[in-house]
């Protein structure tokens, strides 16, 4: 916690914009995304982190609404915001908002079990994310060798249909452009006119929520959910910690701290 914008949020935790990535962050990741859950200790730990900062975001490229099916209490944090579709998507206060499916990403999607099967792939899965669609390749005999061999079919795939890819841990996302988790989190700190943040991820697609945190003038640490798959995040953190669990633990404490701290102030 001997982090200068730690201590900002816990000497001013009103100003404070505590934003999560959601698989890898806060729900471990797992060979078939449709299995992921949250950390069981995460919504109580949210709740009450919720309930002393300015605001507690989540920023995912899944649906929305996903991340609350996926992650149960998390209806329960008090404030909480959810950017699916990495920021075209808003769930708040129980009930989610977005515009129409782009016709680019279900042309796309249709192409693609064709193109896998012309490519002799195996083990390889389509997730439908209604604004966007994965092909992973977690399950594939050899996961990383078969990612390498997808980049260029599935870039020109993209391309085709006005898309762009978003590579990340064992899976290449189709996704419309203009929006990422940076331009999603910058906004929602200018909304929220925060005076602080932390943004925690895992994967490379969140290294703009990263740059947004050091563009945004405010005291901010970028937390990288630390993995074996993925060392370039851990590079441009401030802080690293182990997976879920660290990410559980970290948060646990800033929100004891924020108590302590504002117990003190009331004596």
């Amino acid at each position: 916690m001997n982090n200068p914008a730690i201590h900002a949020m816990v000497r001013d935790p009103g100003g404070a914009v505590i934003g999560l990535d959601f698989d890898g962050t806060l729900a471990p990741i797992v060979p078939d995304p449709d299995d992921a859950r949250i950390h069981p200790a995460a919504p109580g730990v949210l709740a009450e982190l919720g309930s002393l900062v300015k605001a507690v975001v989540i920023v995912t490229g899944r649906p929305a609404a996903t991340a609350i099916r996926y992650g149960p209490g998390l209806e329960k944090v008090p404030g909480l915001v959810v950017l699916g579709h990495y920021g075209f998507e808003r769930w708040e206060g129980g009930r989610a908002s977005a515009p129409p499916p782009p016709p680019g990403v279900l042309h796309a999607e249709a192409a693609l079990p064709l193109l896998l099967q012309r490519l002799g792939v195996e083990g390889v899965t389509i997730e439908d994310k209604q604004r966007a669609v994965a092909v992973h390749t977690r399950r594939a005999p050899d996961p990383q060798g078969t990612l390498e061999r997808l980049r260029e079919p599935l870039a020109k795939l993209a391309a085709a249909h006005s898309l762009v890819v978003e590579p990340g841990r064992m899976v290449l996302e189709l996704r419309p452009p203009g929006m990422d988790k940076g331009y999603a989190l910058d906004l929602f700190l200018a909304e929220r006119a925060a005076r602080s943040v932390m943004f925690v991820g895992d994967d490379l697609g969140d290294l703009p929520a990263f740059a947004a945190v050091r563009a945004s003038g405010l005291p901010g640490v970028a937390v990288c959910s630390g993995s074996a798959e993925v060392t370039e995040l851990a590079a441009r953190a401030d802080l690293v910690v182990d997976g879920p669990d660290g990410v559980v633990a970290l948060l646990a404490e800033l929100a004891a701290a924020i108590s302590d701290s504002s117990a003190s102030g009331a004596r």
